[in-house]
C-alpha cells in the first residue's frame, strides 16, 4: 500500500537570538536564513521547504518575538503574529543556555494558538552543568501544554531528526504546496539581499547593521561569460554610516562584497559578479514609503 503524501506549514517562533534561523537551516538541510550572533538579525518571514519522497514541510522563520516601537518594529511584530495563523504546527524555540525561563507574554501568545505547539529547548550543547536541563524542561512543562518538549542543538544537529519525525506524524494528507525541487518560497532577489545584509552584520559594528537595508536592483544570467550578474544598493541612514560602510579606499565595501559573492556562488553553483553601491536614506526605519520599497510590506 502506497504511503499517502503529507504536506503542511510549521512556524518557528521565539525570543530574539534563540536560534530560530539556525534551526530552520538545519531542518531544511540548506542555509536559507541568515544568521549572526546578534539579536534581531531576522526582519522578515523566511520560508524553507523540506522535501522528501512522501512529504513536504514548509517552515517559516520569524523575527524574534517582542513588542517593538517604530514602523519597522511594528512590522516585525505583525510578521510573527501572521506566521501563527493557519499553520499545522508551531515550534517555540527557546535558548536553553539563557538564565530566564518562561515569561508571561510568551505564554499568553501560545495560549491563543489552536494547534499543536512543540517546545524546542535549543543550544543544549551550551548548557552547563547538564543537570540544569531537567529542571528547565519541568519549568516549561508547567508553563504550557506542549505537544512535546525537546532538548535540541540546531548548531550540532542534536535531536533535530526527532523534531522532523514528530512534525511529519501530525501533517495532514495533502499534495505538495510547492514544486518539490523548491527550497524556499522567497524570490532570488530576497535571498541575495539577505546574504549581503548577513555580511554587513558580520563585518560592521554597533548600530550600522541595524540601520542597513539592501535592495537588489538587477539580477540577470549572462552567457558571455557564464555568470549571474547582480547589482545591489546598500542603504544606511547617515553620511557617517556610509563612510564606515565604504571604508578607506572602498576596503570595507570590498570585504562585504567578496564575502557575499562567495556565499552566493556556493548557493547558486555558478560564478557571480556582484556590484554594490552605498546610499543614504535618512531615517528609513521610520519612513513608510522606504519600508515598502525595501520589502517590509504586509500584503493583507
Amino acid at each position: 500500500m502506497r504511503t499517502p503524501f503529507r504536506a503542511g506549514f510549521v512556524s518557528l517562533v521565539g525570543r530574539p537570538n534563540a536560534g530560530k534561523s539556525t534551526l530552520l537551516n538545519r531542518l531544511c538541510g540548506e542555509k536559507l536564513a541568515i544568521v549572526s550572533p546578534r539579536p534581531h538579525t531576522t526582519r522578515n518571514r523566511i520560508t524553507g521547504i523540506r522535501n522528501s519522497a512522501d512529504a513536504q514541510i514548509v517552515f517559516a522563520d520569524t523575527p524574534g518575538w517582542e513588542r517593538r516601537s517604530g514602523l519597522l518594529g511594528q512590522f516585525m511584530t505583525k510578521i510573527v503574529e501572521r506566521a501563527l495563523e493557519d499553520v499545522d504546527a508551531v515550534c517555540l524555540v527557546v535558548d536553553a543556555s539563557a538564565e530566564r525561563g518562561p515569561d508571561a507574554e510568551a505564554v499568553e501568545l501560545l495560549e491563543r494558538l489552536p494547534g499543536p505547539v512543540f517546545c524546542c529547548l535549543n543550544k543544549v550543547d551550551l548548557v552547563r552543568p547538564k543537570t540544569r536541563l531537567l529542571p528547565l524542561i519541568e519549568t516549561w512543562r508547567a508553563a504550557h501544554k506542549f505537544r512535546e518538549i525537546l532538548p535540541v542543538s540546531a548548531l550540532a544537529g542534536t535531536n533535530c531528526d526527532r523534531v522532523l519525525e514528530l512534525i511529519l506524524e501530525l501533517l495532514p494528507e495533502h499534495p505538495a504546496y510547492f514544486p518539490t525541487d523548491r527550497l524556499t518560497a522567497e524570490p532570488e532577489t530576497f535571498y541575495v539581499a539577505e546574504v549581503i545584509r548577513e555580511q554587513v552584520f558580520h563585518l560592521t559594528r554597533q548600530e550600522i547593521p541595524y540601520a542597513t537595508a539592501v535592495r537588489v536592483e538587477e539580477l540577470v544570467e549572462r552567457a558571455e561569460p557564464v555568470c549571474l550578474y547582480i547589482r545591489a544598493s546598500v542603504f544606511v541612514e547617515h553620511e557617517s554610516q556610509k563612510a564606515i560602510m565604504i571604508g578607506r579606499g572602498g576596503s570595507q565595501l570590498k570585504r562585504i562584497g567578496t564575502a557575499a559573492r562567495r556565499a552566493l556562488e556556493a548557493f547558486f553553483g555558478v560564478k557571480v559578479f556582484l556590484a554594490l553601491s552605498v546610499s543614504v536614506r535618512r531615517a528609513w526605519r521610520k519612513d513608510e514609503r522606504a519600508l515598502r520599497e525595501f520589502g517590509f510590506l504586509l500584503t493583507s
